[in-house]
């Protein structure tokens, strides 16, 4: 079937218009497609078959699908092996050598250098005959013994913990049901393990709002109807709680917000009957959600934390947990400033003789060692020495991973960038810093050579907004190309170089790659993230067209393709709506697309942080006017749109991209005739994302660049 840039050959799929409308703040809203909301009614799954049944042969015929299908299969399925853990004198990584749909995890028991010949514990391929069942978390014991993991299926949020004996590969009986967010938290001593779980759903599974979560301790073979809830708010429903363990205490971070401050409590470990125990005495250290906290560990009885508290740009702080008493302040001593030279991330880490520290500068990363200054003999840091050790990771590169073991002076660093998979890193703080980087498995995906620029724009209020300029360098000529123009900004979030299998292909194919440095991520601190917050979201988009405005006029893009996943989908969806004449093509991506009912599923009430809540009246205008599902209009000529999401997505749930689709569809049928085409593409038993099968990921890379290359004109053409 032939694409057509106007909607007169298609027949969209018919979908029935209700007569809801809600009275919000005394302004009335139609919501029409109200149904929708429920993913697993027949009317639901009827409109989901008919919009694929519409949109994959469509897809399939793109003159430059089998192209990109090839490209990105490629991109996907190169062999890689992922950054080592040391635990114990085992070490433990993610691998795959090309040919599994997901990666495998091995274990060296002689520790050493990971390969894809070491044993496989773990492999998640077998779990399930349609491969959609996932490892989304884990963590092994302190002893090196155990493995906990969490199992999700078809990309949900919702986890299974499981445990696994390392020397024998063995599956525990342990299995805890209805877990999230929190990844498997272990004793000191490896006799059990903290997790957040709810209580099972009684309704939509994937739907439901997720409040009122436990923590609980597992002690390994108990039954988990036995397990001890540690922490549990049920008058404050929507505080999450995370654990961390570190010396003496297990200090417990909670928060109400993705993105908002957090506070911080603790309670001591002591001996117990069968292994170390939780004290039932709680210590709050802060409780007026001033800031942001993470727990790096401990040193010499104090608490190694760190914080953006009085330090927009973060710093590192330490205090004693015994020196606070009923009625008096918190005292948190500096052990690292601020820097004016760039963010310092909370991936920073201790080791047996210092710290490990990442900064992030103009959104690329570099790692710093410092070594403790000590005022005694009994290890409390109370600074870092000024002369402070580089570590050369390369330019333009992200720290996609980094790992110590608790008292080791040997660090493991993960770096990626526009053009590199991943590079793993040995790092030997102690007692002289050493720097290896480590052999990878041949056969990695080559792109070729590139130019990697950093332009600026200006938005509309003065700002300056930079982006990452991405092109094969035998393209790079000055003449105008067709550009995928991707954002995010939100959730503190930063968009850092990433080797992507969307980004390596489009770039790959002939095509700009233009990654926008939004307004609301975290690349440049507290102030950046917070400019780009509630009433302020508009910032955001305005960003977004100020680089899209620069790459027309500097003579860089041709035409625009627009593309964004889950925050950056609403990116899109606002970018389509506000100023639909940018863009040659649209793709948001499991997107937030109805900015007034985001807050009713799942957990999207923890959004609020950053979006505002609807409810308040207050807030309610702001998230109005740039809702992408309110703002859908029958005279506006809107881009070619494909839109992707998952029918099991239970964090931005299909209801926002099924009604947004809906709404346009409908707007296309009633209007002029030359806006769209507007497709849906939904994925059945799939999620968010997470644990997506290479194969699955590779079909919808491959339609989405198809999409925009047939509607930006660019003809794909891969280095020989």
């Amino acid at each position: 079937m032939p694409l057509d840039s106007s909607t007169e050959s298609l027949s969209y799929p018919p979908a029935s218009r209700s007569d809801v409308v809600d009275v919000l703040h005394g302004v009335s809203v139609a919501d029409p497609y109200r149904w929708l909301e429920d993913p697993d009614s027949a009317q639901t799954q009827a409109f989901v078959a008919a919009q694929n049944t519409l949109s994959e042969p469509i897809l399939a015929a793109l003159p430059g699908r089998p192209v990109f299908d090839d490209l990105v299969s490629q991109i996907l399925h190169a062999p890689s092996v992922g950054l080592p853990h040391e635990r114990h004198g085992r070490t433990f990584a993610w691998v795959n050598d090309g040919t599994a749909n997901q990666d495998w995890f091995v274990v060296s028991d002689e520790g050493g250098v990971p390969s894809l010949e070491d044993r496989v514990l773990l492999d998640p391929n077998g779990l399930d005959t349609a491969g959609t069942t996932a490892v989304t978390s884990w963590s092994v014991s302190p002893d090196g013994e155990l493995l906990a993991y969490a199992l999700a299926e078809a990309g949900s949020d919702w986890r299974t913990i499981r445990v696994l004996d390392v020397a024998t590969g063995a599956l525990r009986p342990d299995q805890i049901r209805w877990t999230k967010w929190v990844e498997p938290t272990w004793l000191p001593d490896s006799s059990g393990f903290l997790y957040w779980v709810h209580d099972a759903p009684t309704g939509a599974t994937f739907a439901d709002v997720t409040e009122a979560g436990y923590l609980r301790l597992h002690r390994l073979g108990d039954a988990p109807a036995d397990d001890v809830t540690v922490w549990h708010r049920p008058d404050a429903p929507k505080l999450f709680a995370y654990p961390d363990v570190a010396g003496d205490w297990l200090v417990i971070r909670y928060a109400a917000g993705s993105s908002g401050p957090s506070d911080l409590a603790v309670r001591r470990l002591v001996p117990g009957p069968r292994g170390i125990d939780i004290d039932a005495d709680e210590v709050a250290l802060t409780s007026d959600a001033r800031a942001r906290w993470a727990v790096l560990g401990a040193r010499g009885g104090r608490l190694v934390l760190h914080t953006d508290d009085g330090a927009p740009r973060r710093r590192i702080v330490t205090i004693d947990p015994d020196g606070v008493g009923a009625g008096s302040e918190p005292e948190f001593r500096e052990l690292v400033a601020e820097s004016a030279d760039g963010v310092l991330r909370p991936e920073s880490a201790l080791t047996a003789d210092g710290l490990v520290l990442v900064y992030s500068r103009d959104a690329t990363h570099r790692v710093v060692l410092a070594g403790f200054d000590q005022a005694d003999d009994d290890g409390v840091p109370v600074g870092v020495t000024e002369a402070r050790r580089a570590v050369d990771l390369g330019e333009a590169v992200t720290v996609a991973g980094l790992d110590v073991e608790e008292g080791s002076a040997v660090v493991h660093v993960r770096t990626v960038s526009f053009t590199d998979a991943g590079t793993n890193h040995r790092v030997v703080t102690a007692p002289a810093p050493k720097h290896k980087v480590l052999a990878g498995p041949a056969g990695a995906f080559d792109v070729g050579e590139v130019c990697v620029t950093r332009p600026r724009a200006t938005s509309v209020d003065g700002t300056e907004v930079p982006m990452f300029l991405v092109q094969r360098a035998d393209l790079a000529d000055g003449a105008p190309r067709p550009t995928l123009l991707y954002g995010y900004g939100g959730f503190r979030i930063e968009v850092n170089p990433e080797f992507r299998a969307i980004f390596v292909a489009w770039v790959a194919a002939g095509g700009t790659l233009a990654v926008a440095t939004l307004r609301g991520g975290g690349e440049y601190g507290e102030q950046w993230h917070d400019a780009g917050t509630k009433d302020r979201k508009q910032n955001v988009f305005d960003d977004l067209y100020a680089c899209a405005e620069w790459l027309r006029s500097s003579g860089t893009a041709s035409a625009i393709a627009v593309h964004g996943r889950s925050n950056g989908g609403l990116l899109v969806g606002a970018a389509m709506t506000q100023r639909p004449e940018l863009w040659a093509a649209a793709l948001p991506t499991v997107g937030v697309l109805d900015m007034l009912r985001f807050h009713r599923f799942t957990v999207g009430w923890a959004w609020c942080s950053d979006y505002g809540d609807p409810d308040d009246a207050a807030e309610f205008p702001a998230l109005y006017a740039y809702s992408p599902l309110h703002r859908v209009r029958d005279d506006v000529t809107y881009p070619p749109t494909l839109i992707c999401t998952g029918d099991h997505d239970d964090r931005v749930v299909p209801a926002h991209s099924l009604k947004f689709g809906a709404e346009l569809q409908h707007a296309l049928s009633g209007g002029s005739g030359e806006s769209g085409p507007v497709l849906l593409r939904v994925d059945t038993r799939a999620g968010h994302g997470m644990g997506k099968p290479k194969d699955a990921q590779a079909a919808e890379f491959a339609d989405q660049l198809a999409f925009a290359a047939h509607h930006t004109g660019l003809d794909p053409e891969p280095p020989v």
